[in-house]
């Protein structure tokens, strides 16, 4: 007889086949969670008296929960489904190299063709300064192989005194060591700490920073902060700036035309490295294979995740720049970096066959001329809401901001106390009304699958507005306004 630690417990058997078989029991689901389930950034002690939402099935822009609600993703899983659910022709490609090669390492000087072909791929669609591709397993790892690509770097150029990377507060860069310390996430920072050798200037959000100056001047206004602080650091210590196109976790923080271009100036002037973490942004999200053509710059490297595989098997990596890589594949030496699923085979075949799809049916041009557009409009016209302030949105991101108007003039509007969490009230209400909206203090965000109509967003944002009425019919009988 096996050790009884071995046995599974005949509960969580029965649980696993009701699953198979489409069958689900809620609460024993619920129970075995809140018994051995950590979840990312959660107050456990809280979620085990609520309970969890199982979800169960996914199609298109829908998912379906056990209990048979059906909910309008409008968060594409985590930032990341970007071709939409059900897709049998990734499953199909990943079926197909799991039976053909499952994994490999990338280490020993082999390779593999699935890794081999997607870097080429990747190559063909970044702009023309990327000849080359790490490969990691997520975005938080890609941005702890930014961290020792770009000190190494330095150090082959002989300039070990340049290590020290700057970021913005408010940024997100994954929840590694090395990336909680790359981002500028307060409540990070007091649990974990940060790493020497990186430093933080304030972010482009015109609707908190802004205001009594045009977006365009504030743009200017705000990337002065970067050169204020190479400065203070001084260039020869500065290795590289760190920064997401669109701030993605800090709230959906568009930032002014201005801004990117000043940003690029900068860098170019005091020779800092350029990193675009484009982890969310990249893949067509803007209505651009890499939200950096939009912004106008020429990172040295790109970061990348999320919408690469829409999410369906987890694969990240590094876009490296020739200025970057001329550098480490001439002077020579190991770069002693790497994962173990670096290139990993299934991954890659998922990659392609998702990039394939996205080529195909044209999802990058239809964000940008035509359903990024149409959800511009859409959501803007939320701006009537008594509710909402501050609307903005690019290619298929957007926010906006819960505010208290005032009656005799609906312009001039008054931020909710944050200790309130209005913006976790209107969060439970979507959720109710069947739409996945992500609250980040009382900015409420989307950022939907691609694969999104017209007439879907048409039915998103009745269920957004909905949800809003009934935040307000809440809030008014709690008498928060």
């Amino acid at each position: 007889m096996p050790p009884q630690s071995l046995v599974p417990a005949a509960s969580v058997l029965a649980s696993v086949k009701a699953a198979v078989n489409d069958v689900y029991d809620t609460a024993a689901l619920r129970q075995l969670d809140a018994a051995h389930y950590l979840h990312p950034f959660t107050d456990h002690a809280a979620l085990k008296s609520k309970g969890v939402r199982v979800m169960v099935r996914g199609e298109g822009i829908y998912l379906w929960d056990s209990e048979g609600n059906k909910i309008l993703d409008g968060m594409s899983g985590l930032w990341c489904v970007n071709v939409g659910y059900g897709r049998t022709r990734i499953s199909e490609a990943v079926y197909r190299q799991m039976e053909t090669l499952p994994f490999y390492n990338s280490f020993f000087n082999t390779t593999n063709i699935p890794a081999v072909n997607l870097a080429a791929l990747l190559v063909e669609l970044s702009p023309p300064q990327f000849n080359h591709v790490f490969f990691t397993g997520s975005g938080s790892e890609a941005n702890d192989t930014n961290l020792r690509m770009v000190r190494r770097y330095w150090d082959l150029l002989g300039c070990p005194g340049r290590h020290t990377i700057i970021s913005r507060y408010n940024a997100y860069h994954g929840s590694t060591v090395a990336g909680s310390a790359l981002g500028g996430m307060e409540g990070m920072h007091e649990q974990a700490g940060t790493l020497p050798g990186i430093e933080h200037i304030g972010q482009p959000n015109w609707f908190e920073s802004g205001q009594g100056m045009s977006e365009n001047e504030f743009g200017i206004v705000a990337a002065g902060w970067l050169e204020r602080k190479i400065l203070e650091i001084g260039p020869d210590k500065v290795a590289a700036f760190i920064g997401e196109p669109v701030q993605g976790a800090g709230g959906v923080i568009i930032p002014p035309a201005t801004y990117w271009p000043e940003i690029q100036r900068i860098c170019d002037k005091y020779g800092v490295l350029l990193i675009a973490d484009e982890v969310i942004c990249g893949f067509g999200r803007l209505g651009a294979w890499f939200a950096s053509e939009l912004m106008q710059i020429k990172p040295d490297l790109i970061t990348f995740a999320k919408g690469v595989t829409s999410g369906y098997v987890p694969l990240g990596g590094v876009l490296v720049g020739d200025r970057v890589a001329k550098v480490l594949t001439e002077k020579g030496g190991d770069f002693n970096h790497g994962f173990t699923y670096s290139g990993h085979p299934v991954a890659c075949a998922a990659a392609l066959e998702n990039l394939r799809i996205i080529v195909e049916e044209q999802l990058v041009q239809q964000v940008a001329l035509e359903t990024g557009p149409y959800l511009k409009s859409k959501f803007a016209s939320l701006g009537d809401h008594p509710l909402v302030g501050y609307t903005n949105s690019l290619g298929f991101v957007a926010g906006l901001n819960l505010v208290k108007k005032r009656a005799d003039k609906p312009h001039d509007c008054v931020l909710f106390n944050p200790d309130l969490g209005v913006g976790m009230v209107c969060r439970g209400y979507m959720f109710d009304n069947g739409i996945i909206m992500r609250a980040v203090g009382d900015r409420m965000i989307i950022a939907p699958p691609l694969v999104m109509t017209t007439a879907q967003i048409d039915e998103m944002i009745t269920r957004i507005r909905s949800a809003l009425d009934a935040t307000l019919a809440d809030i008014r009988q709690r008498g928060w306004l």
